[in-house]
């Protein structure tokens, strides 16, 4: 029987301005950005930037950044995806507007720089054709290579769910479309990219049908091509398959690993007005072993994370701790609490 990892829960704070699911946490500089998310169903929250400071401990601050009139910030939304490089968060698309359609911005990306406290908006150096950049969409995911590419993977255009897999060089500030990933499409899946390999991989989602599982899929930059590690999918020898969870790289005893937690496994018959089955374990992928091992994690007072999807997460502290914000529960209730896992 494979050994479990040992990590440790802490909870941080609980707060009514961070309730919220379907939000987005990026964190630079010990520093946890949340923005976006509802409350209520199909109703964005606000467009300000919440600060959490994660050096603190259990005596973290939380500061907000008002979105102001007269500078360039996004429109409320749910659903977006972000992920940061060089020290900046860029965020794209999701849902908004009075029809919480996919929000259209013909490429563009927001980045936020923590430095200033600003939002602007790059777009991309050709938009004249909409096929050279991605359609708008919402509960896609995004990663960044470290260097000066990101990601941007599947989810929800305002009918159906899609596969595809863009590149966006910030250099340059253009698009390209990459091979696209193995079906079935689908949204709420999870990207990370692994140092070790440099290599994209991608776990789970929901294929309008389904919740997804039982494959490791990982994209080669190199070659652009996918291919895809099987497992048991039976939250025994691997996790079970979900949406709306999370995958990050983290740092465990000098190697890194795929840390994958929570999610929906049964949707609600609500859609996204309801809630289903959450989880609450918390999984690692050894990409050098291409194996599972589930996460032993416990909490101060065996107090941990209820169960969740739809949440925000991110690493931090050199890539061995995982902060976990908000999201949806089980009886259909906003989170307003964060936590952090140490391993």
């Amino acid at each position: 029987m494979t050994t479990a990892i040992p990590a440790r829960w802490h909870k941080l704070l609980e707060t009514e301005v961070l309730r919220r699911s379907s939000q987005i946490l990026a964190v630079v500089d010990g520093q946890a950005h949340v923005f976006g998310g509802e409350l209520r169903p199909r109703e964005p929250r606000d467009n300000d930037v919440h600060v959490l400071s994660l050096t603190g401990g259990a005596s973290s601050t939380l500061t907000t950044k008002p979105a102001t009139p007269s500078s360039p910030s996004p429109s409320p939304r749910v659903g977006s995806a972000s992920t940061t490089l060089n020290g900046k968060i860029y965020l794209f698309s999701g849902r908004g507007g009075v029809a919480m359609v996919p929000i259209e911005e013909r490429g563009g990306l927001w980045s936020f720089d923590p430095s200033t406290s600003t939002w602007s908006f790059i777009e991309p150096a050709s938009s004249a054709d909409s096929s050279s950049y991605p359609p708008a969409r919402s509960y896609h995911c995004m990663a960044s290579d470290g260097v000066d590419t990101i990601y941007l993977h599947a989810g929800c255009p305002e009918k159906g769910r899609l596969s595809d897999l863009w590149a966006f060089r910030l250099s340059s500030r253009t698009w390209t479309a990459l091979a696209s990933a193995p079906d079935p499409p689908r949204g709420g899946t999870s990207i990370a990219f692994s140092p070790t390999d440099r290599q994209l991989y991608r776990i789970n989602g929901f294929d309008g049908k389904t919740e997804q599982g039982g494959n490791v899929d990982v994209y080669s930059p190199e070659t652009d091509s996918w291919t895809s590690i099987p497992y048991e999918a039976d939250g025994k020898s691997g996790p079970a398959p979900r949406s709306v969870s999370a995958l990050v790289p983290v740092t465990v005893g000098g190697k890194v690993k795929l840390v994958t937690l929570f999610g929906e496994r049964d949707p609600s018959a609500l859609g996204h007005q309801g809630a289903g089955k959450m989880l609450g374990d918390v999984w690692a992928f050894d990409v050098q072993e291409k194996r599972w091992r589930e996460v032993d994690a416990k909490g101060d007072g065996d107090v941990r994370p209820d169960p969740r999807g739809w949440f925000a997460a991110d690493v931090f502290g050199d890539g061995g701790k995982v902060v976990v914000q908000g999201g949806l529960g089980e009886s259909n209730e906003r989170l307003g609490d964060v936590w952090v896992l140490e391993f």
